[in-house]
């Protein structure tokens, strides 16, 4: 278990003043979330609470009561509320539309769960905000072109582009990373100016604008790049070296499609 922000890996680090006095329990993540005045979907109050085997599903109960399953001790969990913490916002809106999506479901009877669900599940549990000026840095990204954009380009990368985990799960695997770790990339392009912003300013306006975003448009997997997270310069002293983006367990080329196929068909 995470005890202090000392532990915390580098790409958590934006969380760990919230450690300042070791890992925080249920009572100091309500304070923290009744003091900024946070609510879930529905705008119900926020709220971590202990699981509820009588309770009902997370999504819903969250959205109707304000309530967060929160297991005590529990690290995945823990990280979960911090998410919360940090991007108030965009937690709300995720939990709006997997309401929403759940209720269209029940309404059209024996309705497959769909592909805006399992995309928000996706990037709640393992999303990765990429925040950058420079769109041609992303279409690196996309294009798996990993020596170009880690090591080729790593300058460019560094002056132009900030990555914030958002998934929970990421930031819990994180805590005892392995080989092959991967994030689900979105990109929002940004100014100059905002990566010149004070670190709380700077989330805050990614907040806004994600949850903008995920309140306005329907997304599937598909939308999500693949990000292997200990490529990101400082995520481990060993990607410093140029060596380190040969081993193909982490740095695999974009799959290429044969004549004829479709993107459905992969």
């Amino acid at each position: 278990m995470t005890r202090d922000g000392a532990e915390l890996h580098p790409l958590s680090a934006f969380l760990r003043h919230w450690f300042a006095q070791g890992a925080p329990d249920i009572s100091r993540l309500n304070a923290a979330a009744r003091e900024r005045g946070l609510v879930t979907g529905s705008g119900a109050p926020l709220c971590f609470v202990l699981p509820s085997a009588a309770a009902r599903a997370y999504e819903e109960r969250a959205f109707l009561t304000g309530e967060v399953a929160t297991r005590p001790g529990n690290r995945h969990d823990l990280f979960n509320a911090l998410v919360w913490l940090a991007f108030p916002l965009t937690k709300a809106a995720l939990n709006r539309r997997h309401v929403a999506a759940l209720g269209q479901a029940r309404e059209q009877a024996g309705a497959a769960r769909g592909p805006l669900r399992d995309a928000f599940t996706q990037f709640d549990e393992c999303g990765v905000i990429v925040a950058g000026s420079s769109a041609d840095i992303w279409a690196v990204l996309c294009a798996h072109r990993w020596r170009e954009l880690f090591v080729e380009r790593r300058d460019e990368l560094q002056r132009t582009t900030r990555f914030l985990v958002f998934g929970h799960a990421s930031h819990d695997a994180l805590a005892a990373p392995f080989v092959g770790l991967c994030g689900k990339a979105l990109f929002l392009d940004v100014d100059g100016a905002w990566l010149d912003l004070p670190e709380s300013t700077a989330l805050a306006e990614i907040d806004v604008r994600l949850a903008v975003l995920f309140d306005a448009r329907n997304f599937s997997p598909r939308d999500w790049q693949p990000l292997p997270l200990l490529g990101i310069p400082g995520a481990t002293s060993d990607n410093e070296s140029p060596d380190y983006y040969d081993d193909p367990r982490q740095f695999r080329p974009a799959r290429t499609m044969p004549p004829g196929s479709s993107p459905g068909n992969r």
